[in-house]
């Protein structure tokens, strides 16, 4: 059945510098009627900072994190974070969480990659348990023991060490928590443990794949939610073109640069949505083309139909046909990327009417 669509914003992160008229685009989609605006990092600007000093001029459209990385923060730095944040803005903060790859955990943060769903849960359960305030957090580990327990070559704790309870309490004991994932395990830990669904390179017309995932994480003993009270907040390239093959030439290199580059060849979550989709052989062409340095025709060698099944580019009416597809299925926030005043305005105009 036809559900309705919000409509989010995803600023990503800063390329240069700060990105010129951030605080207009926010308040413009504001005034459009957008639901949320979402920040991401990597390694270089934060997902938090640009959301504190741009919300501090706005009013109420929420503030998402997309993605804040865990290996980043301890649970602790990031449950500080969010309660703050979510005190100054007035309850409209949304942690998106991710757990990113090994290169980055490994060679920025000089953190073990290893285990990544089951320090993911460790995490969200700290999380809910400082926001909770019930009493001095402990945790028993193994991947984010409190207090501090030393062992297996880690230098000796002092023994001064003592459970805390959060100083202040937070405006909202739920702060919503979305995940960001995209294999089968980690969307299921998504729909258990979450109160929504960071998607990337979602395409509605593979909708059973995420239904599956979904309904086992719902399935579960102590799962937050149901489909019903879920959200899924999935991410997609937005172009309004009287000239669709130039617009898709134009996404090509983001699509190079993920799937054939991102991560490595035998550690590349991103890569492993198209092949789960059924591309695997074209995807694994262009990860020896981008890994070999072949950029250029790595991006050419993307599929115009999976360019076509993940984005909404063409005319106007082109797109209006294509949001049908995306109303029938499991979505129910769209975000777009970018943040030109033209496209925001007509993505308004097509999906919130």
């Amino acid at each position: 059945m036809a559900g309705e669509l919000k409509l989010g914003l995803s600023v990503g992160y800063w390329a240069g510098g700060p990105p010129p008229g951030a605080v207009q685009v926010l308040q413009e989609a504001e005034r459009l009627g957008y639901d949320s605006v979402w920040t991401a990092e990597a390694y270089g600007s934060d997902a938090l900072t640009p959301l504190a000093w741009w919300g501090a001029q706005t009013e109420k459209i929420k503030l998402g994190t997309g993605i804040v990385q865990i290996s980043a923060r301890t649970p602790a730095a990031t449950a500080m974070a969010a309660l703050t944040l979510d005190h100054l803005s007035g309850g409209r903060l949304i942690l998106g969480l991710g757990v990113s790859g090994p290169q980055v955990v490994e060679g920025w943060y000089g953190q073990s990659f290893a285990k990544p769903l089951a320090r993911m849960r460790e995490y969200i359960g700290i999380l809910r348990d400082i926001w909770a305030r019930q009493g001095p957090v402990t945790n028993p580990g193994p991947h984010y023991p409190l207090p501090y327990q030393g062992g297996d070559g880690l230098p000796e704790p002092t023994g001064l060490g003592k459970p805390l309870k959060a100083s202040i309490h937070p405006l909202r004991e739920g702060i919503p928590i979305y995940l960001a994932a995209e294999g089968p395990k980690n969307i299921a830990l998504a729909a258990e443990l979450c109160d929504g669904w960071l998607a990337l390179f979602y395409s509605p017309n593979h909708d059973q794949l995420y239904r599956d995932a979904l309904q086992e994480g719902f399935a579960r003993d102590g799962a937050r939610h149901g489909p019903e009270d879920f959200d899924v907040a999935a991410s997609a390239p937005l172009i309004i073109t009287d000239n669709p093959q130039a617009a898709m030439d134009a996404v090509r290199p983001m699509y190079a640069l993920y799937f054939g580059g991102m991560g490595a060849k035998t550690a590349n979550f991103h890569a492993n949505v198209p092949i789960r989709m059924g591309y695997e052989a074209e995807v694994r062409e262009i990860q020896d083309l981008y890994l070999s340095g072949k950029k250029q025709e790595a991006a050419a060698a993307i599929p115009a139909k999976l360019i076509d099944e993940l984005t909404l580019i063409g005319s106007k009416d082109a797109v209006r046909d294509k949001l049908e597809a995306w109303r029938e299925s499991i979505v129910t926030t769209l975000l777009i990327q970018g943040g030109d005043p033209e496209t925001m305005r007509v993505a308004a105009e097509l999906v919130l009417g």
